[in-house]
């Protein structure tokens, strides 16, 4: 497999007011299963500094199939089913095709 396979997902979640917490733990929660699936490269939560009810997760799969696996597992389905209520806006999912360049380490996710 070579690095051109791989995707990038980044999912920004809007937590409703008051529910913070409540969206950072259910992330949190779903973080370890998620790191144990296979092709699963990064799965790390970030918080906006600027906007804190804001919480976006970068992903990277090692390929379509990996991230087509997450899609229909269990611990993307429990993570749904936490969230449930607790966003403002539905989950805004993008994925991204990596362009890398320059120095390898420097110039993909």
């Amino acid at each position: 497999m070579t690095s051109n396979d791989a995707v990038v997902v980044v999912a920004t979640a809007e937590a409703a007011a008051g529910q913070e917490e409540k969206v950072e733990q259910a992330f949190r929660t779903a973080i370890p299963a998620v790191h144990a699936e296979p092709g699963c490269e990064l799965y790390a939560l970030h918080r906006d500094s600027r906007s804190p009810s804001t919480f976006v997760m970068v992903e990277k799969w090692a390929s379509p199939d990996a991230l087509r696996t997450h899609a229909k597992g269990a611990a993307l389905a429990e993570l749904g089913a936490a969230l449930e209520g607790l966003l403002a806006a539905p989950l805004k999912v993008q994925t991204l095709t990596p362009l890398p360049g320059g120095d390898a380490r420097l110039g993909a996710v």
